[in-house]
């Protein structure tokens, strides 16, 4: 246990919100943490149940847990208050409802002790309960599973945030410079594209090392910030932003239904597609939107575009990073995967 002369290596950064049926289960998790060096800053977003006496309980027996009252408007506030509590080094982020394994923390500090140039580092995860994952769910937990590097994270950043939220740990010098946007896209997807896109780099521990809750009423399943759309319109902002700052154009490789939502998002920052790529034989030769539609074969032609290949699904994407590749195009300079 951290005495009064001892700094903390970790600072947990925990905001609950109405959590009395979860809150003293992940708790837990965290008081028996192999890693003794940390402090929890629980931030209670304005509670109605008994939140708040929970932490008290907790608190009361182990002062490294502290109490912060959050400003009651949301998750980002709640964050960026709590964050101005934080004292240690690194900031590791934690949901009220999940729990996590006892060498979460000591394995995450020696991947980041190991990788010294990784400004943060997150871990895989286990959803529960499992009788209530939808195959769609599954798929989404296989596809954090298959990130294991800095390399796995930045390159798939454009299909979905590669890194759970709650598994971060994060160097707090770089949250207190960033810190958390309250601009209505997920506040974490948004922070990890920043991160990404001022040059740093984020890792993954290839453990599971967080049990993640998935239920139906879980903010991430319910509010506007983290719908579908939401999710759309902050990846185009950012590649507005990045990949194509210099060009008014890009090449969009599909048309299915991931493809035309991206378009209409990056609509909204004046970018269109100068062609459109496809294998849908039907569509071929035709226009969409004023982009002619072409087949891969058309792809030496587009050398020099930059290209967003829009595709759900593993399979296809690892197939159109193939023909890209022999294409000529290089993966972030001249074309990203986004789903």
């Amino acid at each position: 246990m951290v005495t009064g002369r001892d700094e903390p290596r970790v600072s947990v950064l925990l905001p609950a919100r109405d959590a009395s049926a979860t809150l003293a289960a992940c708790l837990r998790s965290l008081a028996r943490q192999s890693e003794t060096r940390w402090e929890c800053i629980l931030v209670d977003d304005a509670s109605r149940d008994d939140t708040r006496a929970i932490a008290r309980t907790f608190a009361r027996g182990d002062p490294r847990f502290r109490i912060v009252a959050g400003p009651g408007r949301g998750i980002a506030p709640a964050l960026q208050a709590g964050l101005e509590h934080c004292r240690a080094p690194w900031v590791a982020r934690m949901d009220a409802d999940d729990w996590m394994h006892r060498e979460r923390l000591a394995a995450q500090l020696d991947a980041l002790r190991q990788a010294p140039q990784l400004v943060g580092v997150g871990c895989h995860v286990r959803l529960f309960p499992r009788a209530r994952l939808t195959e769609g769910r599954r798929d989404y937990e296989r596809w954090l599973l298959s990130m294991r590097s800095e390399r796995d994270v930045r390159r798939d950043a454009f299909v979905e945030c590669p890194l759970a939220h709650p598994t971060w740990l994060l160097r707090r010098e770089l949250l207190d410079r960033l810190g958390y946007r309250d601009c209505g896209f997920p506040e974490d997807y948004d922070l990890l594209l920043r991160i990404l896109a001022a040059g740093h780099e984020l890792g993954v521990v290839p453990r599971r090392l967080l049990g993640w809750r998935d239920e139906p009423n879980r903010l991430s399943r319910r509010h506007p910030a983290y719908s579908d759309a939401a999710f759309t319109a902050c990846k185009a902002e950012h590649l507005a932003t990045g990949l194509l700052a210099d060009t008014a154009e890009y090449v969009l490789w599909g048309y299915g239904g991931t493809g035309r939502s991206l378009r209409r998002a990056l609509a909204e920052h004046d970018r269109a597609p100068s062609h459109i790529v496809e294998l849908h034989p039907g569509r071929l030769g035709q226009r969409i939107h004023g982009a002619p539609v072409v087949g891969p074969d058309a792809l030496p032609t587009l050398r020099g575009r930059k290209l967003i290949a829009s595709v759900a699904g593993a399979g296809p994407r690892g197939q159109i990073r193939h023909a890209l590749a022999r294409a000529g195009f290089d993966e972030l300079r001249d074309f990203v995967c986004a789903a």
